[in-house]
């Protein structure tokens, strides 16, 4: 007998086990809002919030159901990194309209607003102990912690106090040394917080204002880098020569010597 070999058609062959598809490596290019929540892990609730403010684009609406896309992740990637650098929503929403309409260079406003948002003074809020409070004054004086959380130079937070400003709690200690009591040191602290900032909010508008009549580009905003020092030193002198003015004008107009006739008729009168 003979055996002819015979090629196997694709009807002969043997069933064979179907091979496993390869994984797709690409990344997803739609999510819908409860995908896009787990990957950007963020809640739905938030993306929505985004969207009602204007900060992240509509998704694409097919039948009932929102799809949205890379893009979205992106925005709200970043949208992230905004509000870690302390920027509000609407603020938010504000800056990316404008590098949406190319207005605005996103590299270029990051390194604008590292320089805006450095520190002008190395005083920043820490906690001290009763014991610190005492090494401060130089004294033990019985009331002077709760005079300083009545003016409020320090709070009380269990068994330690917050200074919000550690150098101006130690100039006003030095300052009660010299003989000024608190309740004067508060008082101009108070005044000096309300004058000096009102001053730095005009001075800042000032430079807003140039930049909207463009006599300077919004870049040029990173180069108050240079008015620190510069900044300080000013503040310094228009405030020395400004008491200079004050104190000369008191003396000049005979109320020093009415002030101190006053404490003299009174010293008196309570030594009798």
């Amino acid at each position: 007998m003979i055996l002819l070999e015979v090629e196997p058609t694709p009807s002969m062959s043997t069933p064979s086990t179907p091979a496993t598809p390869a994984p797709d490596a690409s990344p997803r290019t739609e999510y819908t809002i409860d995908e896009l929540a787990a990957v950007a892990r963020v809640p739905s609730r938030t993306i929505r919030f985004y969207q009602s403010r204007g900060a992240l684009m509509p998704p694409e609406i097919r039948g009932r159901v929102a799809y949205y896309v890379q893009a979205h992740l992106d925005r709200l990637k970043l949208i992230a990194q905004l509000q870690d650098r302390g920027l509000r929503i609407d603020a938010i929403r504000d800056l990316l309209v404008s590098i949406d309409r190319g207005e605005v260079d996103l590299a270029e406003w990051l390194g604008i607003e590292q320089q805006v948002q450095a520190p002008w003074v190395n005083d920043k809020p820490r906690t001290v102990s009763e014991q610190e409070v005492y090494d401060l004054a130089g004294s033990r004086r019985p009331g002077l912690i709760a005079d300083l959380v009545r003016r409020g130079m320090l709070e009380r937070h269990g068994d330690v106090y917050l200074a919000q400003s550690p150098a101006l709690l130690s100039i006003g200690l030095k300052l009660e040394q010299a003989g000024i009591d608190l309740g004067t040191v508060a008082q101009a602290w108070e005044i000096l917080r309300k004058q000096i900032g009102r001053t730095a909010s005009e001075l800042v508008e000032v430079f807003i204002r140039r930049v909207e009549e463009g006599k300077l580009e919004p870049r040029d905003l990173g180069q108050l880098d240079a008015l620190r020092p510069l900044g300080m030193e000013a503040v310094r002198l228009i405030f020395g020569r400004a008491m200079e003015n004050e104190l000369r004008g008191l003396y000049e107009s005979g109320r020093m010597a009415k002030l101190q006739g006053r404490v003299r008729r009174g010293r008196r009168g309570h030594r009798g």
